[in-house]
């Protein structure tokens, strides 16, 4: 080799040093594949969330096995108790993760929301209980969304945060039926396997291929320093809600619509296969379609009736959806019933968005993050107190099975009547009747919302408060709150 080959050579391994010494400075590390990007955080959300996507139809099976005689009060409490669980430590890791970096936490809370997976077929009684103490860590979102307004500029935030937000949809559509027809031919023990595995390589995935996105200069320089206890305080958006009449209205009506879609969600699959028959097939092409027809439903439509019919006649056109849907599902007592309400439903899903772009259109450039944290805030309250009214409300009214379906037929329906909805009843679904009457009031307040005015809420130290869920020195701008960031339970 030359001596110009060798300087040259030399001139290229210090270049590399040199490289690496800044991206350690800057807050990169040596493990991680590549610098931190939004598909770093994509392919973790995926893989989370495809492993409890598989589990959809054996998890409403044992769970009815375990719980034969009160199954839809269980099934409330401990989604009651996950969704509480949730919504009180969401800001604390949030801090946390300020000040310890992302992976690290990226790390913790994909680790305890599946660490369930296994042990539903080593013990189901743990399966449940663990599945009620993770809450504290299923937070993944929150952690992800920060990781990605570390490394995304304003502008680009909505962007990213909408592929993680499609990503998420994505792999809820496609696992529960791969995990319904893995399970009628190999066994639901080869699902949660799979599932298992699907967790596990999440976590290696985190440990080897994704880099930290906090830079140093942003942390603080011992591990031991102190966080704002005010920033990890879950009720201090909520503490500012009746500052202003008009987020007043706003809160009250997010709180009265989403209380009922909040119980809807823990309970409606476990309703469809052990009251309505549905078998494990149904289930899952129930989930794919009416999650394609939301999507449809969130982009297409939404944006349509933004432009011909205004913000808020959206709201109310979605409140409208969503009381039809409900009480067709209160008096529905025939599955085909229930798909022809699964399509309202996907329309009553535009409802939130809109919110949103309300609030992100009448507020001030500086109150957003204050007015969004308070409907975040509102909808993490109505993930824990949601399931349990729900589970509540069906325990009131004894809908119940006492053995589970019988073998089902081709047509996805149970071959023996007495395991049909309970045909004597005038209502089969009083908890949906009552999310009927819930969203009622929501239309009636939504009424007086005015469709232009301006949100003045005082932001002050609350500002603090939203870098639990993104970056701290990256304010955050118009309607950035994303609704998955509150739906981080399983299927």
């Amino acid at each position: 080799m030359t001596q110009g080959g060798k300087k040259k050579k030399r001139a290229v391994n210090r270049s590399i040093m040199l490289a690496k010494k800044i991206i350690i400075k800057d807050g990169g590390t040596p493990q991680g594949i590549g610098s931190p990007s939004v598909y770093h955080a994509v392919i973790v959300i995926f893989l989370e969330f495809f492993a409890w996507g598989l589990l959809t139809a054996p998890t409403l099976v044992v769970l009815h096995e375990t719980f034969p005689k009160h199954t839809f009060l269980m099934n409330g409490l401990i989604q009651g108790v996950k969704g509480l669980l949730s919504f009180l430590s969401a800001p604390l890791i949030g801090a946390l993760s300020d000040v310890w970096g992302r992976k690290s936490f990226l790390l913790l809370t994909v680790f305890f929301t599946c660490a369930p997976i296994p042990l539903m077929k080593i013990s189901p009684w743990w399966y449940f209980a663990v599945i009620s103490v993770s809450g504290v860590f299923a937070v993944t979102f929150s952690v992800v969304f920060a990781y990605v307004a570390d490394i995304t500029q304003e502008h680009e935030r909505s962007m990213a945060y909408g592929l993680v937000s499609a990503t998420f949809a994505a792999s809820l559509v496609t696992s529960p039926a791969i995990g319904a027809y893995l399970g009628r031919v190999y066994g639901d023990s080869l699902v949660v396997v799979l599932a298992t595995a699907i967790a596990l390589l999440d976590i290696c995935f985190i440990l080897v291929a994704v880099p930290e996105s906090l830079p140093e200069k942003m942390r603080p320089a011992s591990w031991g320093a102190p966080i704002s206890w005010e920033q990890a305080d879950p009720f201090a958006s909520l503490k500012k809600v009746g500052q202003d009449s008009i987020v007043l209205l706003i809160c009250i009506t997010v709180f009265l619509s989403y209380l009922p879609e909040a119980g809807q969600y823990s309970s409606f699959f476990l309703y469809l296969r052990q009251i309505m028959g549905f078998s494990s097939e149904s289930v899952a092409a129930f989930i794919a379609v009416l999650g394609i027809l939301s999507i449809i439903a969130q982009t297409i439509v939404l944006s349509l009736l933004m432009r011909s019919i205004g913000n808020k006649n959206t709201i109310l056109l979605g409140l409208g959806f969503q009381i039809l849907q409900l009480a067709w599902y209160g008096f529905g007592s025939e599955p085909w019933m229930m798909w022809a309400a699964g399509a309202v439903a996907a329309m009553s899903s535009i409802t939130f968005p809109a919110v949103s772009a309300l609030v992100s259109r009448t507020a001030d450039a500086d109150q957003q993050g204050v007015v969004q944290g308070m409907i975040t805030g509102i909808r993490g309250l109505c993930n824990g107190l949601g399931p349990a009214l729900y589970g509540f409300i069906f325990y009131i009214f004894h809908v119940e099975l006492n053995e589970l379906p019988m073998p089902e037929t081709a047509s996805g329906g149970s071959t023996d009547t007495q395991y049909h909805l309970q045909q004597n009843s005038i209502i089969p679904g009083p908890p949906f009747l009552f999310g009927a009457c819930s969203v009622l009031l929501a239309l009636l307040v939504a009424l007086f919302i005015p469709e232009h005015t301006n949100l003045t809420v005082r932001a002050g130290s609350w500002k603090k408060h939203c870098g639990g869920h993104g970056h701290p020195h990256s304010p955050q701008a118009p309607g950035e709150a994303k609704e998955p960031l509150l739906q981080d339970t399983n299927v």
